[in-house]
């Protein structure tokens, strides 16, 4: 075995005996911003897994709320929804990335937000936008 892979494997124990707050303490941000964007995060997370086209869309930024092809953002979500969740395994990949939230890397600078998890919550980067009082996920 490279010693690259042991050194990885040895961190990756070492992160699994540590309690989640010794992982929250790398978060960057005051402690209500951080909790903010892991609500924000478990809310969408959780909208996903009971196929809430509506709820997803009440986290996500204004721009990627807008109707498109006279669909609204519920209606593109239930369907994305409807699809994801008939694929192998995805509701088992939402449900891992629900338990990782809470203990998950938050960064927060100034109005942007990013938080560490397994796998992205949409198509990229897993980051958050302070916008109209609250932190919507960007796209």
């Amino acid at each position: 075995m490279s010693f690259c892979r042991r050194v990885a494997l040895l961190g990756s124990a070492v992160g699994l005996m540590l309690p989640a707050s010794a992982l929250a303490a790398h978060s960057v941000g005051s402690s209500e911003q951080v909790a903010w964007v892991r609500s924000a995060a478990a809310r969408f997370v959780a909208a996903e897994l009971a196929q809430n086209g509506a709820g997803a869309c009440a986290v996500l930024n204004a721009p990627l709320r807008a109707s498109h092809d006279r669909r609204s953002c519920a209606e593109r979500w239930n369907a994305k929804l409807e699809a994801l969740l008939h694929e192998p395994g995805a509701a088992t990949r939402l449900r891992a990335e629900q338990r990782a939230i809470p203990s998950a890397v938050v960064i927060v600078n100034g109005n942007l937000a990013s938080i560490e998890l397994p796998a992205p919550l949409m198509s990229g980067p897993n980051r958050f936008l302070w916008s109209e009082n609250c932190w919507m996920l960007k796209g």
